[in-house]
């Protein structure tokens, strides 16, 4: 027998082709009148003015929440297009789509506790940037990360974190070692160092990323979330 290549459109071609039945065979008024989405984003760098006029929008208290309904739902349940990836922590108060006053449909979140870039979700970010086209992939830290105080916490006693919990100090230990240091906040700084690692780590570890990078058609950002106050900033 011929090899089989797995694809998106393998993948999912029964269940699109499915939902695009439904869909045609449920249309309903309210579901024709699903308001549209957003302008196409073409470019990186719109990509990323768009998310963070939508930070903005939620630190003032003026955000859209756009096309989260369910006749949104109905509109992208034949396919979906996001136009940029987040790799950000498993915290509770990190929610992408919330900070970035985003929809459904417009980013491909991946969420782990301390944003990293492991293998699983390597290939979970090259999956949105080949098969869908996202211009732009944000690594998303925040302050006062659970994760990188359970990894100094380990450094400085000795100790070990219990179950499955020291993957993830011993994943962050080589980012929070070299760092601790340094003058100013021990915490604060190694968020830092781990939101550029987990930058650098995306394309130096996947022909995929780095080749969009190249041409253009992609950018990979570092940014942190203030928990206080909402806001995201980009971090060299």
């Amino acid at each position: 027998m011929a090899p089989s290549h797995l694809s998106r459109r393998s993948l999912l071609a029964a269940g699109g082709a499915s939902a695009v039945a439904i869909g045609a065979a449920a249309a309903s008024p309210s579901a024709a009148a699903a308001p549209p989405a957003d302008d196409p984003v073409g470019t990186p760098a719109e990509a990323l003015r768009r998310l963070l006029a939508g930070n903005h929008r939620f630190t003032t208290g003026h955000g859209r929440h756009p096309h989260q309904g369910l006749n949104d739902l109905h509109r992208l349940a034949a396919g979906q297009h996001p136009f940029a990836v987040t790799v950000g922590c498993a915290d509770s108060r990190v929610a992408p789509e919330v900070l970035f006053d985003q929809g459904l449909g417009d980013l491909f979140d991946n969420r782990v506790a301390g944003n990293i870039v492991d293998d699983l979700l390597l290939g979970s970010v090259e999956f949105a940037v080949e098969e869908f086209g996202s211009l732009l992939i944000v690594v998303l830290g925040h302050e006062r990360c659970g994760a990188i105080t359970a990894t100094i916490d380990a450094i400085h006693t000795g100790g070990t974190a219990p179950g499955h919990i020291g993957t993830i100090v011993d994943s962050l230990r080589p980012v929070v070692e070299p760092v601790l240091d340094q003058p100013g906040d021990p915490v604060e700084n190694a968020v830092r160092a781990n939101i550029a690692a987990q930058v650098r780590a995306l394309p130096a570890r996947s022909p995929i990323i780095a080749e969009k990078v190249r041409q253009g058609t992609l950018r990979v950002v570092g940014a942190r979330y203030d928990l206080d106050n909402g806001r995201v900033s980009l971090v060299a």
